[in-house]
């Protein structure tokens, strides 16, 4: 039995990313917890999150989690949602600035709202877009080509190693929406409300060993 451990750190409707677990894993043990033992014994972790960066990372650091995450991101299966992706990277300009974990090569960037741009640019970018993969990664078995899925967020990730792309979409211009390394996965857009293709998403995460 697998035991998937969806990090709480305030952020998020965490529970409905709990319950499509469950749903596509009703012989998983899931629970939301910020318990270092639990999360400790976890066989894959979720890193979820909405919100603002700097909260994120406030609240990672009042629970004392940040070394363990990342002790988590060298060693088990792990799913970033949304925040748990831009957190991965070198910076981002949410907050003022903020240091990201530093895992993957890259910043998050604010989208612009171009005055020049016919019609204006939205910001935030929310609803469904396609979703453009870039790898051929366990994750998108079964997953068709410019799949949708549903996105909410303001900041958008660019990588500076193509490598480490999993996928692209499109708003306003070219932006990641999936990252991919070793035994991490992240995606920008949230699998959790994304129907049979996001359930299908965390179905393959479930079933990966972690091996790319």
């Amino acid at each position: 039995m697998h035991r998937i451990v969806v990090v709480d750190l305030g952020t998020g409707n965490l529970h409905s990313v709990a319950k499509a677990f469950e749903k596509v894993a009703p012989s998983a043990h899931v629970e939301v917890t910020s318990d270092l033992l639990r999360l400790e014994k976890a066989d894959r972790v979720v890193l979820p999150g909405q919100g603002a960066i700097g909260s994120w990372f406030k609240a990672l650091d009042e629970r004392q989690l940040r070394n363990p995450v990342l002790s988590v991101l060298s060693s088990k299966p792990v799913l970033g949602i949304c925040v748990g992706m831009q957190a991965l990277f070198n910076r981002s300009e949410e907050d003022g600035g903020c240091e990201g974990f530093g895992l993957f090569d890259g910043e998050v960037r604010r989208f612009c709202r171009s005055v020049d741009r016919k019609p204006q640019l939205k910001v935030p970018h929310m609803g469904w877009n396609n979703v453009r993969q870039s790898s051929n990664h366990p994750i998108w078995r079964g997953i068709s080509q410019d799949a949708r899925f549903y996105f909410v967020h303001s900041y958008y990730a660019l990588a500076t190693q193509s490598s480490s792309v999993a996928a692209t979409s499109d708003y306003g211009g070219k932006f990641v929406s999936a990252i991919a390394r070793a035994n991490i996965f992240a995606v920008q857009f949230h699998p959790e409300k994304s129907h049979e293709q996001g359930l299908k998403l965390l179905e393959n995460f479930v079933c990966w060993d972690g091996d790319s």
